[in-house]
């Protein structure tokens, strides 16, 4: 029967074994798994949260009198692949071009704003302004620019909708596109701030 650690002992692993770079993650946790024997892979798996694939290797390492286990670092300086902030160019601009007409924010905080875009949908829109980017180099222009993310919060509707309703947001967007187009400024606030 495979011996497990204490919630308490799980933890500190898992704050120790973050702290650790690539290499000695799979190596400690190959050797954690080899001491717990049979079920210890998928133990120590499930309790670090990484791939079986990722213990092996470090078990196979660990086994290997050629290993170089004294290595200091993982890869050469200057490898891996660069940032797409400095392999493409006008990268910001596209993106501030895109939330122009989808950003919102707080009335009583100004440093506080948000889209009701999706990451796949602003990756989406950036490449129709010839910018291929992945949701991940997405999340990082989200933070760069100081964008939050905002809960969705579910109210049930006491009535039916209003038939005009869409129409006043069709008719403040005809306005707004007007303001902006003279070179006046638009200014939009939701007035039901919430105590």
């Amino acid at each position: 029967m495979l011996v497990s650690y204490s919630a308490e002992i799980e933890v500190q692993m898992q704050r120790y074994y973050q702290s650790l770079s690539e290499k000695d993650r799979r190596r400690y946790a190959g050797i954690e798994a080899v001491k717990l024997g049979h079920g210890g892979i998928a133990y120590i798996s499930r309790v670090l949260g990484c791939d079986y694939r990722t213990i092996k290797a470090g078990m196979a390492e660990l086994e290997d009198d050629g290993a170089h286990l004294e290595e200091p670092s993982i890869r050469r300086g200057g490898g891996g692949r660069k940032s797409a902030f400095d392999v493409i160019d006008g990268l910001d601009a596209a993106f501030l071009k895109v939330m122009e007409h989808h950003t919102a924010g707080s009335p009583v905080d100004e440093t506080v704003k948000w889209t009701n875009l999706s990451r796949p949908k602003i990756a989406e829109l950036l490449q129709a302004e010839q910018i291929d980017v992945s949701v991940t180099v997405v999340d990082q222009l989200l933070k760069k620019h100081h964008y939050r993310r905002r809960r969705a919060r579910k109210t049930l509707a006491t009535g039916a909708s209003h038939p005009q309703r869409n129409e006043q947001f069709e008719n403040i967007d005809t306005l707004r596109k007007q303001y902006t187009d003279e070179g006046n400024p638009v200014m939009s606030m939701d007035t039901k701030k919430e105590n």
